[in-house]
């Protein structure tokens, strides 16, 4: 079974216009989403673009914040600070990588979680580290980290069961890795968390469901994973002028693996997450405000 997402995020996203609207027209003004992207990568630059043009078609206003080697620390941590004390600022995204100077910082402690759509901030982040059970994550009244929560709706929305089941993530950064992971025990799964010195085939043979955000193209032999075992490929990859993620779909489907594809499964459902996310931070505002 081939578990593709774009029909899930257009399902997600055909409420997102007249919900932005409403905000508007509540609120008196758009939603102003506030962006700061690193233009020293060029290809995460691109996709943040793309990402601003989406929301810009929801009716959301939009401003990108360039940064890059040379921004100084202060500078950037002074830009956190106001966007997240500025009352016409309603959602802030910082994608990373961020320049590893800027990284090193404390900016996620300066970051509003009312604000912070893709749930990096160390609040939004410890809140949901807190949560043990899926009604607790349901609800938090912060912000998850849009690509983990794709993740579980895209399973969702393929009637993959969770209770019970054996996972393992390939990946353990704090974006998607062990987020991903603690979702996933929020869900009941049993969950190993992989990583560059774990023994692969040993650790994924068993497993019901693999999650994979290594980046490696090429990384997960089919051979390693069980007949009827699902895998979710999160990893966005260039390889020979073409998208991939880091196992061969041909190889999947020979070894009776359910998959979702790259491009066409998790990508377009973090997006659909992250607008979602945008158009929310609107609407908790206007209820904070009542």
């Amino acid at each position: 079974m081939i578990l593709e997402g774009r029909t899930l995020a257009a399902h997600i996203r055909e409420t997102l216009p007249a919900r932005a609207a409403a905000v508007c027209q509540k609120m008196g003004r758009p939603i102003k989403l506030c962006a700061i992207g690193s233009t020293e990568d060029y290809g995460a630059y691109l996709y943040l673009k793309k990402e601003v043009e989406a929301a810009q078609k929801l009716g959301v206003q939009t401003q990108i914040f360039e940064i890059n080697n040379e921004t100084p620390a202060s500078e950037f941590l002074a830009l956190v600070e106001r966007l997240s004390a500025d009352p016409a600022t309603d959602a802030i995204l910082i994608p990373r990588p961020l320049p590893a100077h800027l990284a090193a910082t404390d900016f996620a402690d300066r970051l509003a979680p009312q604000k912070d759509i893709d749930g990096m901030s160390n609040i939004n982040a410890g809140n949901l580290f807190l949560c043990k059970t899926w009604a607790e994550v349901q609800a938090l009244k912060g912000f998850v980290p849009c690509t983990a929560a794709a993740v579980i709706r895209l399973l969702q929305y393929h009637n993959i069961s969770l209770e019970g089941a054996e996972a393992a993530v390939i990946g353990r950064s704090s974006t998607v890795g062990r987020p991903l992971a603690h979702l996933l025990t929020c869900q009941n799964a049993t969950v190993k968390i992989c990583h560059t010195k774990t023994d692969l085939p040993r650790a994924l043979k068993d497993a019901d469901l693999v999650c994979s955000a290594a980046g490696a193209p090429g990384l997960i032999d089919a051979a390693w994973l069980r007949p009827g075992a699902t895998l979710i490929d999160i990893s966005t990859n260039w390889k020979n002028d073409r998208l991939c993620g880091d196992a061969d779909p041909q190889a999947l489907q020979q070894r009776g693996v359910s998959y979702s594809p790259v491009p066409g499964g998790v990508g377009p459902v973090t997006l659909a997450v992250l607008l979602e996310n945008i158009i929310l931070s609107g609407e908790r505002k206007l209820k904070e405000n009542v």
